[in-house]
């Protein structure tokens, strides 16, 4: 997310100044003073018989407080019984005055201002995703997958409880879309909008975590895609059942990447090459939408940007498909491309405008 070059609004400071700890008791001080100004306006009255005006009441009791030492606008003379007032409202004026101002200093000073508003900055920004991604972990595993949605060009919003640990992912990747918290806290979910988001992955080195999580976001989010990562082939069937859509074991994926480089080497080394170019070519997938008008494939006029190398219909594979066949609403189109060739296809189908 780029940090801009707006000027932090005074609404923002609010909601920074709100968000400290010390809101209360600067709240507390600033509520003590005005107590003071009705008591000692209120006494002044008193102490004048009601001979004098608001206004000076009111005055004399602020240039007490504030130490100004202005003449007396209400005469004290043969009145002890206004003096000792005078001293009792001085003194508490200038202890609440030292009390507020100390608490605003230390607010002042540890407040790394310029961080909290990058933060609130990124946190609006977070309120405005639609169809993003929420990584929940960003530890060995989800800190791959964070690169690989950052390659491809995806928004997405990480999510880890350590804070040191998503400062890593900031400064390897330069992403700042993050949110420092417990994944399997509604409240954490939904401030990473996962009541917008396209997928949800589960991907914490805890099972049970991983299962809390895949259960919250399927009740926020029932139209989320979630993939969870279990370490436990017997959590497995739990955490679907939780919601689930796709269980993923990186033990099993080693095994399976192992067995694959030793018996199809070649085959590997070209998805790998391919992972690696400077286009970050992937193989994608594109749901053609409702309300797309039937056409044939070369009427997509697949080119430069994407290669089309299947088609799914139903349940039916067609691979290679030929350039008469029909793409309809409903259709997988599966292709070989770029970030960007993914966008001008989506273009094409009508998915992006």
């Amino acid at each position: 997310m780029a940090a801009g070059n707006q000027r932090p609004s005074m609404f923002t400071f609010f909601q920074i100044f709100q968000a400290s700890p010390y809101y209360r008791r600067i709240m507390t001080g600033i509520f003590l003073i005005l107590v003071i100004h009705v008591i000692g306006t209120l006494g002044y009255l008193k102490i004048s018989d009601f001979t004098a005006s608001t206004v000076d009441a009111v005055y004399m009791t602020f240039i007490t407080v504030a130490t100004i030492g202005y003449s007396e606008v209400i005469d004290m003379t043969g009145k002890p019984e206004g003096r000792i007032f005078t001293i009792l409202v001085a003194f508490m004026g200038i202890g609440t005055w030292t009390y507020l101002f100390s608490t605003i200093t230390a607010f002042v000073l540890e407040t790394n201002l310029n961080q909290a508003y990058r933060r609130r900055r990124m946190e609006r920004a977070i309120e405005e995703l639609r169809d993003h991604y929420i990584v929940c972990g960003v530890g060995r595993v989800g800190s791959y997958v964070a690169d690989e949605l950052l390659k491809t060009k995806r928004p997405f919003v990480a999510i880890d409880v350590g804070e040191a640990i998503l400062q890593a992912h900031v400064e390897r990747t330069g992403h700042e879309m993050y949110l420092i918290g417990d994944a399997s806290d509604d409240d954490v979910l939904r401030r990473a909008g996962v009541e917008h988001c396209r997928g949800v992955f589960a991907v914490s080195g805890d099972d049970s975590k991983n299962l809390v999580i895949s259960l919250s976001a399927r009740q926020l989010n029932p139209r989320a895609r979630i993939v969870a990562r279990v370490h436990d082939p017997r959590n497995a069937d739990k955490t679907r059942r939780a919601g689930a859509d796709e269980i993923v074991s990186p033990d099993f994926t080693g095994g399976m990447r192992l067995a694959s480089v030793m018996l199809r080497p070649h085959a590997v080394n070209f998805m790998d090459m391919m992972l690696h170019t400077d286009n970050n070519l992937r193989v994608e997938e594109v749901v053609v939408p409702d309300g797309f008008p039937s056409c044939s494939v070369a009427a997509l006029e697949p080119g430069a940007d994407w290669i089309l190398v299947a088609i799914r219909v139903g349940e039916q594979w067609h691979f290679n498909p030929h350039r008469d066949m029909r793409i309809a609403p409903g259709n997988t189109l599966v292709a070989i491309t770029s970030p960007e060739g993914r966008k001008s296809l989506e273009r094409t189908v009508g998915l992006a405008p």
